[in-house]
């Protein structure tokens, strides 16, 4: 059994004896579909984004909600594309452990195209500029860890907080500049119930000044607390 069976069109009863979800929508149907008329780019191809975002609107796609699948880029580590994606057609296994003890697997299969964000890489960067000229896309999001979030100098030393504040104000405003919806998920700062120290704790200050910032510019500002919207600013839109 493996994944590129089911590229082939060899969705046996091999794999629902086995239990494991299969898409219930055309994959190739699609995948042509999002190549032409592509909707989201998602940049980082790491398993966070296969288990969440890619998850959900695999979900999506399996109900008959949507029509177009995302497109992933990686600018970090390539090695994921080449390892992790292209010889898998773009799908992967998501297993969850659930509470009852009850595992559930399922194939994701709502990742189109997965791109190296890189000049360097020559195909794939034509690619990643085609799509971004092409006045279809909606949206772009990002799973950003440590490795992205700019609070450090060339040469390794911390930016102070207000500094990195700065220029992650600046990169939000270049964005806001060239679309009409802007739309910031962040993270909750300060409810942990411990003390941080060192540079974990510069960066929930500076984290902390850029929420603020946002949140003063934004017509609309909701805490989502245990799957619910509890808005400070603005309402929800019809």
């Amino acid at each position: 059994m493996k994944l590129t069976d089911i590229k082939n069109g060899n969705l046996s009863a091999e794999w629902a004896e086995k239990g494991y979800e299969l898409p219930k929508f055309d994959v190739e149907a699609v995948k042509a579909k999002t190549h032409a008329e592509p909707t989201w780019v998602h940049f980082g191809a790491g398993n966070i984004f296969r288990a969440f975002p890619a998850a959900v609107l695999n979900d999506a796609l399996n109900s008959g909600k949507y029509d177009r699948g995302v497109i992933v880029a990686e600018s970090f580590d390539y090695e994921i594309i080449d390892k992790a994606y292209r010889p898998y057609d773009n799908m992967s296994l998501l297993v969850c452990l659930k509470s009852t003890g009850d595992i559930e697997k399922k194939v994701v299969a709502s990742v189109t195209e997965s791109l190296k964000a890189d000049p360097s890489f020559t195909e794939d960067w034509a690619r990643l500029v085609e799509i971004f000229q092409n006045p279809s896309l909606q949206m772009i999001s990002f799973t950003i860890t440590e490795k992205g979030y700019a609070l450090y100098r060339p040469d390794g030393s911390c930016l102070p907080p207000r500094q990195a504040v700065e220029k992650m104000l600046a990169g939000i405003e270049a964005i806001a500049a060239q679309c009409s919806h802007l739309i910031i998920v962040s993270n909750e700062v300060f409810s942990g119930g411990v003390d941080y120290a060192g540079e974990t704790d510069l960066y929930l200050q500076a984290l902390a000044m850029v929420n603020n910032a946002v949140a003063a510019k934004a017509d609309a500002v909701c805490r989502v607390v245990c799957g619910l919207p509890v808005y400070y600013k603005g309402g929800e839109r019809p």
